[in-house]
């Protein structure tokens, strides 16, 4: 599970910087570029709080909701290339938030936040 957890970390802190990186010259409207931005960027930050223990849930809930708006706005746009990943992502970073509880769960006066 620390495998998935790191992997999937590190795969979506990439990946949000290239689409940050990328999103000034995708040719789109400027307020889907400025949208672009500011969602890869919040991304940026919650694969960095989800790779840190101490905010590991912080970052997975921020992660989750980041990929739910992505969804959503390429849905809205009728783009679903592209979508396959954001649900894998998603599922990853909720079975590695669901390890996380229920090994918190298994210790003796052992919560998270999200209990």
């Amino acid at each position: 599970m620390q495998l998935l957890h790191w992997t999937v970390g590190l795969v979506v802190l990439l990946e949000s910087a290239r689409t940050f990186d990328s999103a000034h010259g995708a040719g789109h409207a400027g307020a889907l570029i400025a949208f672009r931005l500011v969602l890869s960027a919040c991304e940026i930050v919650a694969a960095l709080l989800f790779l840190i223990p101490a905010s590991s849930v912080a970052g997975a809930l921020g992660l989750l909701v980041i990929f739910g708006l992505a969804i959503a706005v390429h849905a809205l746009h009728g783009d679903f290339r592209g979508l396959e990943i954001l649900v894998l992502y998603g599922v990853a970073v909720y079975v590695s938030l669901a390890e996380r509880r229920e090994s918190r769960a298994a210790v003796p006066g052992g919560t998270t936040p999200i209990d």
